[in-house]
């Protein structure tokens, strides 16, 4: 039962780390990433970097979720 909990804590914790990874990406709006320096343009060489960065941390949380989800619906039944 606490490791339930726990994966519960895990889940959670990712899903807000998903959400505000997604909305840090710059979309054809400039989203969210554009007021913390995102915006700089393409002449920034460093701003490629970052967001290839934010890529694999998206990804790697989205997989990650989706690992918790299995889980929890296995543990729950």
């Amino acid at each position: 039962m606490v490791i339930t909990w726990v994966v519960i804590a895990v889940h959670i914790v990712l899903c807000v780390t998903l959400v505000i990874s997604v909305l840090l990406h710059s979309g054809k709006g400039g989203g969210l990433s554009e007021m913390f320096g995102g915006g700089l343009g393409s002449a920034a060489a460093a701003s490629s970097v970052v967001e290839r960065n934010l890529d694999r941390f998206t990804v790697f949380t989205a997989i990650a979720f989706a690992f918790t989800t299995m889980i929890l619906a296995i543990r729950l039944q």
